[in-house]
This record gives C-alpha cells, sequence and structure tokens, in this order.
C-alpha cells in the first residue's frame, strides 16, 4: 500500500532502499522557505541499524502491512525459546538474542504475537504488563519516604527495577515489559 511521506507514524514498516524498515520517531517540519517534509528516524528490522531519512508530502512509499499471528510461550532451551502456534498447534523456535532483554519476561504459557513477513520472523510483542515477585530489595531509610524516591529491587526473573519504598521481598508487582519499570502492586 502506497502511502505520503507526510503520513508516515511511528510503528509503520516501510519498503525503502531494498530493505524492511520501521518507522520509529516522526517530525513534522514546515521551514519558512520550501516545502514541507517529515524527518523520520527508521530502524532496519532485519540488521537493526538506523537511518534518518526525509520525506516530503509528494513522495509516496511503500507501507508494508506484517503477518500477526498469536503464539505460545512453551520453554527456553539454552539459547533457543519454542512457542506454539495457538490454531494449528505448531512449533516455532526464536533464539533468545531475537527476543533480546525482554526474553527474561517470557513466563510459561504467555501468549505473545509474533510478527512474520513472507514467513520469516521479523518482530515479537509480549503482554505490556507481567505480574512477577520481588526476590530482594535495599531496607528503607527513615525519612526516606517523604518524598518520592525509588529503591532498587530484584524481581524473580533477575531483573532490576526501581520500585517504591514500600514495596518489601515477597511482594507481587506488576512491571511494564517494554520500559521495564514498576507501574503497581498486584492485587
Amino acid at each position: 500500500m502506497k502511502i505520503n511521506g507526510n503520513e508516515i507514524r511511528p510503528g509503520n514498516v516501510l519498503q525503502h532502499k531494498d530493505g524492511l524498515w520501521v518507522a520509529v520517531k516522526t517530525n513534522h517540519v514546515k521551514p519558512g522557505k520550501g516545502g514541507a517534509y517529515a524527518q523520520v528516524e527508521l530502524k532496519n528490522l532485519i540488521e537493526g541499524t538506523k537511518l534518518n531519512e526525509r520525506f516530503r508530502s509528494s513522495e509516496t512509499v511503500e507501507r508494508i502491512r506484517l503477518e500477526q499471528k498469536d503464539y505460545q510461550f512453551l520453554f527456553a532451551d539454552g539459547d533457543s525459546l519454542t512457542f506454539m502456534d495457538t490454531e494449528n498447534y505448531e512449533q516455532i523456535e526464536l533464539s533468545t538474542e531475537f527476543v533480546g532483554e525482554r526474553a527474561a519476561f517470557l513466563q510459561d504459557g504467555m501468549e505473545v504475537k509474533v510478527e512474520s513477513f513472507e514467513g520469516r520472523s521479523i518482530g515479537i510483542s509480549l503482554p505490556e504488563h507481567v505480574t512477577l515477585e520481588i526476590t530482594e530489595t535495599e531496607p528503607t531509610i527513615k525519612g526516606q519516604t517523604a518524598s518520592s524516591s525509588y529503591k532498587p529491587a530484584m524481581l524473580e526473573n533477575g531483573v532490576r527495577v526501581m520500585v517504591p519504598p514500600f514495596v518489601s521481598p515477597g511482594e507481587r508487582v506488576v512491571v511494564d515489559t517494554n520500559e521495564v519499570t514498576y507501574v503497581r502492586r498486584a492485587d
């Protein structure tokens, strides 16, 4: 699907310069002299390289629609993660490197979306929030609670996050998987 250069939004996947690129940031600029353009930061989906491009509103680019399929996380085995298609029960293996540091948030039976283009997996999205237990935190210092200060805490999956001073070990908290930040106490 062709779109004009001024219609590019963050998250759009584009076919540009013989590669697949995702728009990370867009900034629409209207200089005093000359035509308006969109300054777009692109990231290559295959190699991970970044590129800054200007697209005039008169230019057109090819927007790609990715196939999204629901998968269920089964287990991790060394450097590979196994997922099962929830429709036909076929299994696929993705490398831990492909998922990145967010692989630590994968839990048995977790539903994820795998994005693919022409049969090749190019992206994975985890649920926005996961609930995990705090294994250790630093003790709260008296008087520290007067200001909105945070203290470091270790989650059960080995990831460190900053939590409010009232959170203690053994409590379950909700964590944002994209920002790797504390959201709230679990219900």
